[in-house]
């Protein structure tokens, strides 16, 4: 199988940034001590927006910035690896806004029939969308706070960047 075009640019790029990589030396643990969770979306580099340098920090991305699906990775940063705060930031115009979990179902029935609907369940087929955003970034962090597996004395907070300005705001 030939590759494809995203394959051949990863290789063209990946050669172009190891021909100048010299931090090969930073430690495994994050030298800042803290984790962010935030969204997939293409539309959001965290390194540039939330100026975090290689090796600063973990980052923890996933559909909606949820800490639900985070939570496993945030226990490793921490229990781990030593992080002693989350940034949780969720984002304007997010497309976990624009759907129910059962949009989300009907989809996957439709594109890939009622045997892949039952694979829903290794997630309960929960899509985990919202209608609020601010209400949102609330809840991850109560979820977070809340959470037996995240110490009390971790430093939580919650934001939301907004996509069509490139700026963060305070949520909690």
């Amino acid at each position: 199988m030939a590759p494809t075009p995203v394959q051949e640019n990863l290789v063209t790029s990946n050669k172009a940034y190891a021909s100048g990589f010299t931090q090969g030396d930073l430690a495994l643990p994050p030298a800042k001590k803290y984790a962010v969770v935030t969204c997939m979306d293409a539309r959001i580099d965290p390194a540039a927006a939330y100026g975090i340098s290689l090796g600063d920090a973990h980052v923890i991305r996933n559909a909606g910035g949820n800490a639900k699906d985070a939570l496993r990775s945030l226990v490793i940063s921490q229990q781990l690896l030593g992080t002693t705060e989350i940034v949780l930031v969720k984002h304007t115009g997010c497309g976990m806004l624009t759907f129910k979990n059962e949009d989300a179902a009907a989809v996957v029935r439709q594109n890939l029939g009622d045997k892949a609907v039952e694979g829903l369940s290794a997630f309960n087929g929960d899509f985990q969308p919202f209608p609020d955003l601010e209400k949102a970034v609330t809840s991850d962090v109560e979820f977070l706070r809340g959470s037996e597996l995240i110490p009390d004395s971790v430093a939580i907070s919650g934001w939301v960047y907004e996509v069509e300005t490139g700026r963060v705001k305070s949520v909690v």
